[in-house]
């Protein structure tokens, strides 16, 4: 979730975001930031400390005494030592000053993603699929496939979790942001697509449920 009140900038940061492989939903206030973590916590918050309603501060500090441990990047026009200190002490996990580079909030973000599925590398293997998450790039038997944005998040998503079963619920989640109109039948033809490439045992389908990579 991004949560900043500046229209151009968070639409140029979600088209931004989007490109590398991340579902986002955007909110503009720290109100509305509240609502979505209380209702629907997303995986990864990117704050903007200087909200219209409550400070990005504020909106941190009421999620951490509520015992939301969602992860946090906080952004700032103030680069003060201070602003820093406090950010992390009230339960940040890092925090950005602007202006800054998307390459850098995309690295720390990765960092994150890392963290919270506790791989060790940016490649999982699994049998003869290996997947690069910071290049985003798929091999098959050694050889590069290519995946559209969708497909890619998808195998990610499932690959990360390999050995559970996500459900359509889940799945749909992280391939679509608010809003978008998605069809009946969108996840299977993703998965259609991937078993054509990765060959028809790779993906589970659990029936009523959803879908399994197994763990090797």
């Amino acid at each position: 979730m991004l949560v900043e009140d500046d229209r151009p900038l968070a639409s140029g940061l979600k088209k931004a975001l989007m490109s590398q492989g991340f579902t986002v939903n955007h909110v503009e206030t720290g109100k509305a930031a509240l609502h979505v973590l209380a209702t629907d916590p997303p995986d990864l918050v990117v704050l903007d400390i200087g909200l219209p309603d409550l400070s990005g501060l504020d909106v941190l500090k009421t999620l951490r005494r509520q015992g939301l441990m969602v992860p946090v990047i906080l952004l700032s026009a103030r680069d003060s030592v201070d602003d820093k200190v406090v950010g992390l002490d009230m339960g940040a996990d890092d925090y950005l000053a602007k202006p800054f580079d998307m390459t850098e909030l995309v690295a720390r973000l990765r960092v994150i993603e890392r963290r919270l599925n506790k791989l060790q590398s940016n490649r999982i293997t699994i049998g003869a699929i290996s997947l690069d998450t910071a290049e985003q790039r798929l091999w098959v038997n050694n050889e590069e496939v290519e995946l559209p944005r969708r497909e890619y998040m998808l195998l990610k998503n499932l690959m990360e979790n390999a050995g559970r079963v996500q459900t359509r619920g889940v799945l749909e989640s992280r391939l679509y942001s608010w809003g978008e109109e998605v069809a009946s039948n969108a996840l299977e033809v993703h998965v259609h697509h991937l078993r054509k490439k990765l060959g028809t045992d790779f993906i589970r389908t659990i029936r009523g449920v959803g879908y399994k990579v197994a763990a090797q």
